[in-house]
């Protein structure tokens, strides 16, 4: 058994407070790089870009406007909620190493993209597979990956130059960590809790659990796939 892909996997995290700011080296971040860059992609696009952002002014405003964001979205929250979510960090913008852009490009390789014919969305789905490299070989590193997602799309294109039909996928902050928390933050604080792997598991047709047995084993589910889900 691949071990150490497991143990990867279950290691990553999304990473908010636990940055040192300490540069990372050169030669691990073309490794990652080429991690995601490695990634599939739907025909052979390879529809991403990676844009490096070390600029400081550029990430305090981007950080501004992510506050911005935080704010409007816990205006919307009340109570216990609201609670629990003052408590949570959204990002480190600041405090990693640097941020690393993710973008995709529709027009890469079109008109005719072989096997996105059907499903518009495979471009996007290849670029997200991207970013899932990076993340795993980020974590094989001894580093850390945040990913930040409270932002408009329109500021972050006009804040780094990315032309108009060309989507930011995800800033992720990257850099060295002081360590990788256990339990996801969400889950640490409160906020939501991992769904079993049994509870996702359908034979042959997508049925909705009954109320009644919610978290119950699935019949004829593969004991292959038992304890392998991944922590979020």
């Amino acid at each position: 058994m691949p071990a150490d892909l497991y143990d990867v996997i279950s290691r990553r995290r999304d990473v908010r407070t636990q940055f040192t700011g300490e540069p990372v080296d050169e030669e691990i971040l073309l490794r990652v790089l080429g991690a995601a860059h490695a990634a599939p992609s739907v025909g052979l696009t390879q529809p991403w870009d990676f844009v490096l952002v070390r600029n400081l002014e550029l990430r305090r405003r981007f950080q501004q406007h992510v506050a911005e964001e935080r704010d409007t979205f816990a205006r919307a929250l009340s109570g216990e909620r609201a609670a629990t979510f003052a408590r949570i960090s959204v990002e480190g913008v600041l405090q990693a190493s640097l941020g690393v852009v993710v973008t995709y490009d529709p027009e890469r390789g079109a008109p005719a993209v072989l096997g996105r014919h059907a499903i518009a969305d495979t471009g996007l789905y290849s670029t997200c597979l991207a970013i899932q490299n990076l993340w795993l070989a980020t974590t094989a590193e001894g580093l850390g990956v945040g990913w930040v997602s409270f932002y408009r799309e329109p500021f972050l294109q006009d804040l780094l130059g990315i032309p108009e039909h060309v989507r930011p996928v995800g800033w992720l902050c990257l850099g060295p960590v002081t360590h990788l928390e256990e339990t996801p933050d969400l889950e640490r604080h409160g906020w939501r809790q991992r769904r079993p792997l049994e509870d996702a598991v359908h034979v042959d047709r997508y049925r909705a659990p009954e109320p009644s047995t919610a978290g119950a084993a699935v019949h004829s589910s593969p004991r292959a796939v038992e304890g392998r889900q991944a922590a979020s």
